[in-house]
């Protein structure tokens, strides 16, 4: 089954795959160029503490995100998870 939900809904080793961006403007352009763009697998690494911020691998690279920039992005979370344990 597949669900489609905000990327600040992956809990620690989730992987999700970004469906679409609901930002617009300057932060839409920030999270285009860091890699967040359509098919892209995204995987939850770390919460902080207080779960914001949170670390996703995306495209090899570790980028730490707000959960307020987290809310624009829109993923496809699978069944299967590739979670770090």
């Amino acid at each position: 089954m597949i669900e489609n939900r905000c990327l600040n809904d992956l809990q620690m080793g989730e992987v999700g795959v970004i469906t679409s961006l609901m930002a617009q403007g300057s932060i839409k352009r920030r999270l285009l160029d860091i890699g967040l763009v359509d098919d892209t697998e995204v995987q939850c690494i770390l919460n902080s503490p207080s779960q914001d911020p949170k670390a996703f691998l995306i495209r090899g690279a570790v980028i730490a995100l707000r959960n307020e920039d987290c809310q624009n992005v829109l993923i496809r979370k699978d069944d299967v998870n590739y979670g770090l344990n």
